[in-house]
């Protein structure tokens, strides 16, 4: 049986995650960033290594790969999501990193209201 979404972004998505990508788009989600302290040989969902500067992100159910564009206050960047989280009880669906925060300018709030859609 072939797996519902599929981690190489080059692969077409098929199965479960068509629906899921299709929900994502015209979000406006708390989200927070992360990558402050951790440490640099921490391995994401997707088994690369965490990139605290990359443009990532971590969402709960959109298949790895998927590439975002999210939106806060007049600025934009397009992320990537490799990664799992937030956890469902923090009230936010959308973790960043370290980098793609800066970009959004939410590194001294910590969380901002953001808009997202699939790229």
């Amino acid at each position: 049986m072939a797996p519902a979404y599929r981690a190489n972004p080059g692969k077409a998505l098929r199965g479960a995650a068509r629906p899921a990508i299709a929900a994502a788009n015209g979000n406006s989600a708390l989200a927070s960033w992360y990558g402050g302290g951790e440490k640099l040989a921490r391995h994401t969902a997707s088994g690369e290594v965490f990139q605290p500067n990359g443009l990532t992100a971590a969402h709960r159910t959109l298949p790895l790969g998927t590439r975002l564009v999210v939106s806060s206050n007049g600025h934009s960047v397009t992320v990537r999501v490799n990664d799992r989280g937030p956890a469902k009880y923090t009230g936010r669906s959308l973790d960043l990193s370290r980098g793609a925060a800066k970009a959004l300018g939410m590194i001294g709030k910590g969380t901002a209201r953001v808009s997202w859609r699939v790229a």
